[in-house]
């Protein structure tokens, strides 16, 4: 075999353009007939300074991507985070450990930047774990039958003190960034989206695979200011004369419950519809409540969402907040290096602070279970009983799940 060449593809035309192909090949989508138009856009509107990929010859046959990310923690305070994306290798060069090379140098590089954690979206569930990474939101798909939803008459139009509104593509993209500015704000899991992220949703800007268009609704609030957006398309269906089709939605924000609510009666109230697909919803969010009758909503899937790998674990656990005092002793193992150590947090009044320490540990985990734990997602007891989470004094875990309780559960609705 060939020995293979590992590239910084920033600036080079040529090695920009075969690593774009490449991340279509490696998610089986497209290859060498991707088009330059198509290349130009990406490479222009991506971040790609720390682009990279392993080149046999001029073919470039693994990828992988990084950039900077801003993730809300929980309490609203935000963490630096690398957020790891298009990775891929091709079918034909794969068991060489070309992964583990691009993905290891990208840790240690984002450690010593100073970021605090490691994020992605994980394509295959048993990919990351090596490398520290762990789920840390999830999402439900809600297939709700509107014939049965037998709607709440609290939610009703009436009693909302807003407006719903249909908007085209290019009120949606003038509302959306301003609109996830909030939500993200206030959304522990969420992360920062960008100008091209926007303009690809909206159909601003057209790239591969092709957008499908859809209908937009907005909520705003008495005063005017959009608190919801909802995009979906309506897949038409009859049977013998009835109408039976099926709104999908492709993706929702909604800076509060109230709004969410909104959105949702809208899309059940739709004629012609008989199924309201949510796609990737909130895990906890309140739509069945919604429901006369609640078994009207089953759910279609449920599954992990945002991972993330820490890296500097005083920096995580002194940005959220707490939501009693205390403290507690975590022994973190980290297979890497990277972030281990014993750390003492105490949590108070007027925030939280951590710091390596030499007392004796109240809870023993690794990287990747902290990063189920740190958002909310699962509680300690629950990692204990799964046998990824150690108590080391009795009481720990309780004290644990004092310390780590949220509300609500964490939520990411951006593929990045």
């Amino acid at each position: 075999m060939a020995e293979l060449e590992l590239r910084d593809v920033a600036g080079d035309r040529d090695a920009s353009g075969a690593w774009v192909r490449a991340v279509f090949t490696g998610f089986l989508d497209r290859g060498a007939d991707v088009s330059q138009e198509e290349i130009d856009v990406r490479i222009g509107n991506q971040p790609m300074g720390r682009a990279r990929g392993f080149f046999d010859k001029d073919r470039c046959v693994a990828t992988f991507n990084s950039f900077d990310q801003r993730l809300t923690t929980v309490g609203g305070a935000e963490l630096a985070a690398n957020a790891v994306s298009a990775v891929t290798v091709t079918g034909t060069h794969r068991r060489r450990g070309l992964l583990s090379r691009l993905m290891e140098r990208d840790l240690r590089d984002a450690r010593e930047r100073g970021d605090a954690v490691a994020s992605l979206i994980a394509a295959e569930y048993r990919i990351y774990g090596r490398w520290g990474f762990g789920p840390a939101t999830s999402f439900v798909n809600w297939r709700v039958l509107t014939r049965r939803a037998a709607l709440d008459p609290r939610w009703s139009p009436a009693d909302v003190d807003g407006e719903l509104t249909m908007v085209e593509d290019a009120e949606a993209r003038e509302a959306l960034p301003e609109l996830h500015r909030r939500f993200r704000a206030r959304t522990p899991g969420a992360v920062d989206r960008g100008d091209f992220h926007w303009d690809r949703i909206t159909g601003v800007v057209e790239t591969s695979p092709p957008r499908t268009a859809g209908l937009n609704a907005v909520y705003r609030d008495a005063s005017g200011v959009v608190r919801g957006l909802v995009c979906f398309t309506v897949e038409k269906k009859w049977e013998q004369g009835l109408a039976d089709g099926i709104a999908r939605v492709q993706f929702l924000y909604a800076e509060d419950d109230v709004a969410e609510r909104a959105l949702y009666r809208l899309l059940l109230s739709l004629d012609w519809v008989s199924v309201v697909d949510t796609g990737a919803a909130r895990p906890d969010s309140t739509l069945p409540m919604m429901l006369g009758d609640r078994r009207a909503a089953t759910v279609a899937e449920v599954a992990d969402f945002l991972w993330l790998r820490p890296l500097d674990v005083p920096a995580m656990l002194t940005a959220r907040s707490y939501p009693v005092e205390g403290e507690l002793v975590l022994e973190v193992e980290d297979a890497m290096g990277l972030a281990g150590g014993r750390f003492l947090l105490t949590a108070g009044e007027g925030g939280a602070t951590c710091a390596p320490t030499t007392r004796s540990a109240d809870i023993g985990l690794d990287v990747a279970t902290l990063s189920r734990l740190y958002l909310g997602e699962e509680s300690a007891a629950l990692l204990a009983a799964g046998g990824l989470l150690s108590e080391e004094k009795n009481g720990a875990t309780t004290r644990a799940d004092l310390l780590f309780h949220t509300g609500r559960r964490p939520w990411c609705p951006d593929i990045f």
